[in-house]
């Protein structure tokens, strides 16, 4: 962990209502929209499966893969929860950034695998993240869209639109 790191548990004690809202809306879909940076700094996209335990927002992947190697050389990040279906994104558009780092310590990748089912549990990259901005976007009234954006040390900054 970097100094003055924040944590998803930072972030779910300081705004408990849109973290159970984050939560819930990345929990509606297996699969998400994860954004690397590429070697040459061009954005890439992958699908990722995530997890909420233990106070941590981790991402796991497959060793070697591209999205791993991108993270291994800057570890800054996007993830945008998967919308569904059709237009009604219950909850809302959600998104996570920030930064993810490898786990090497063999007790906390056997934490983290005794509660999620992995291929090969050694044979894998575990990251865990430090969130800088979580962003929810979302239609109230059927007349306003409200957009909520949280970075560390600061409250929900609440922009509304017609």
């Amino acid at each position: 962990m970097t100094s003055n790191a924040t944590t998803w548990a930072t972030f779910t004690e300081a705004e408990p209502d849109l973290a159970k809202t984050v939560e819930d809306r990345f929990g509606q879909h297996v699969h998400h929209v994860l954004a690397t940076l590429r070697r040459d700094g061009s954005p890439r996209t992958s699908g990722i499966e995530v997890r909420f335990l233990n106070g941590e927002f981790w991402l796991g992947m497959m060793p070697g893969s591209l999205k791993a190697r991108d993270l291994l050389r800057d570890p800054r990040f996007a993830i945008q929860a998967n919308p569904g279906e059709g237009m009604t994104m219950g909850g809302g558009d959600v998104r996570i950034s920030g930064r993810a780092y490898l786990v090497e310590d063999a007790a906390t990748i056997s934490r983290y695998t005794d509660q999620v089912p992995v291929p090969d549990p050694d044979d894998f990259h575990l990251f865990r993240t430090e969130p800088t901005e979580v962003t929810r976007t979302y239609i109230e009234d059927d007349k306003y869209l409200v957009v909520q954006v949280w970075t560390p040390g600061e409250a929900v900054r609440v922009m509304k639109r017609t």
